[in-house]
């Protein structure tokens, strides 16, 4: 992984690596917390070999044994016998076996010095094992090494450092405890952050949107909390951001194909909860406020919503219109001053799909075709149903709504498939609820402050329309 992508990788998890670091700190905090201070006493002993002569010989021989014998004696020194006789003269409340357990020896290297170390949770007992244990093992060591009982040993070990009361405690190690605890929580969040961005297979660019679909990006729509008690964002806030992205919608919509331009246009989603009726909503007022003729059909009568959206009569609609019970020009609703008219769900039916796909329907959309310059229907999520694909089959083109970091891959694989085996066209996709802060706003460009006071100028010219210029009296 290169360092740009650590980085990224690192901006967009930040909150899990915090986490997982507060969590490690708050573990180490309660073991040294928790830990009973442990004291540390050292005594170092001289091992040393008693020469048969004066020679040069004779020394090195001696030099070499009293090594052997060192490195020998730091097993012995946790042995039974040392620990047995220690455990009974000092009248210690613990087995020989667990004094072992205290005791720790080792050869300094490249020397003759036997370090001997107790730990003990008071650091005067810490002193007093270690004392014991080190005159203790002398004599072990003397009587060890003796041939017989009435010749001398040709090794000795002495004590040359006596072992010292220690002041600190040796453990816990706050400092050094709390420092792992935290490379801990860097080390973990770092790879459960890499583990989540290898297996997450999410939508969170319009890179990896185009490679999935093999459609162009009409659109990225921001992320607005207040999307949901104000879905009209073009008709409350004309100014916002989101409103903007909305009206970027509409120009690359109309851009899609110039030779075969589509006029009636399904928008659909993989899944539901992706936003797909807000933006055909929105994207219904901002081709009416370009001077567009919109008709705007309810096309989910399973679960419609445009009416409550818009604030029309959802009571009669397009199921009135497709049983017969009223004329499809007394059931469209002009909405605003702006030429739209909307065509809402109508009663729920028992049987959707094959009203969908009647012949009725079919008659119907030609009729609305006439009476617009683009005819929108918001149409049901195509993995749960198959309402979308068969209305998709009856219009020139269809919309797909991606919801950034929720839609997987495989939904929208799935999707695309759905359209493909009713040889509908995708006509392009529209990420929504893009982030508006962080790496991926400034991919999309909202890096860019527009501010509320922003003012778009457009030139509509025979029904086309562009973005000339932003100014933004925020930034200047």
């Amino acid at each position: 992984m290169e360092l740009r992508e650590c980085l990224r990788l690192i901006r967009t998890q930040w909150k899990l690596l915090l986490v997982c670091v507060v969590v490690t700190v708050v573990v180490a905090a309660i073991v040294v917390l928790r830990t009973t201070p442990t004291y540390e006493s050292t005594a170092t002993l001289f091992v040393s070999v008693t020469p048969q002569d004066d020679s040069t010989t004779s020394a090195y021989q001696g030099s070499l044994l009293s090594q052997q014998r060192a490195r020998s004696y730091a097993d012995l020194v946790r042995g039974d016998a040392v620990t047995t006789a220690v455990v009974k003269k000092l009248r210690l409340p613990m087995s020989a076996a667990e004094l072992s357990s205290h005791i720790s020896a080792r050869v300094l290297p490249d020397t003759i010095l036997l370090e001997i170390t107790t730990t003990d949770t008071d650091p005067a007992r810490a002193q007093r094992i270690n004392e014991a244990v080190s005159r203790q093992f002398v004599v072990f060591a003397k009587d060890l090494e003796r041939p017989d009982a009435r010749s001398p040993s040709p090794l000795r070990a002495t004590v040359v450092d006596s072992p010292s009361r220690p002041d600190s405690p040796v453990a816990p190690q706050p400092v050094r405890t709390l420092a792992l605890g935290l490379l801990a929580g860097l080390v973990l969040g770092a790879g459960v952050a890499l583990l989540r961005e290898l297996t997450d297979r999410t939508i969170k660019n319009t890179d990896a949107l185009n490679a999935w679909t093999g459609a162009p990006n009409l659109g990225v729509i921001p992320h607005d909390p207040q999307a949901q008690a104000k879905p009209l964002v073009v008709h409350l806030e004309p100014r916002s951001l989101r409103s903007e992205s909305f009206r970027q919608l509409r120009t690359n919509l109309q851009f899609v194909d110039v030779d075969r331009r589509p006029k009636r246009i399904v928008v659909t989603s993989s899944v539901p909860a992706e936003g797909k009726t807000t933006t055909t909503c929105n994207l219904a007022i901002t081709l009416a406020q370009a001077g567009r003729r919109v008709v705007l059909v309810e096309g989910d009568i399973r679960r419609p919503r445009l009416a409550e959206y818009l604030g029309v009569e959802g009571a009669v609609g397009l199921t009135s219109v497709l049983v017969g019970r009223i004329a499809a020009e007394d059931a469209l609703q002009p909405w605003g001053d702006i030429p739209l008219e909307v065509l809402a769900g109508g009663p729920v039916p028992p049987n959707p799909s094959e009203l969908l796909q009647s012949r009725a329907m079919e008659l119907l959309l030609g009729d609305l075709e006439r009476r617009a310059d683009v005819l929108l229907v918001d149409a049901p999520p195509l993995l749960p149903v198959t309402d979308a694909a068969i209305l998709a089959r009856m219009a020139d083109g269809a919309v797909l709504v991606v919801r950034h970091g929720s839609t997987t891959a495989d939904q929208v694989d799935i999707a695309v498939g759905n359209l493909a085996k009713v040889d509908a066209r995708l006509l392009g996709t529209v990420l929504n609820m893009a982030p508006t802060r962080g790496p991926d706003a400034r991919t999309y460009g909202y890096g860019y402050d527009y501010g509320r006071d922003a003012v778009v100028e457009e030139v509509v010219d025979d029904g086309v329309e562009s973005v000339v210029g932003v100014r933004s009296r925020t930034t200047g």
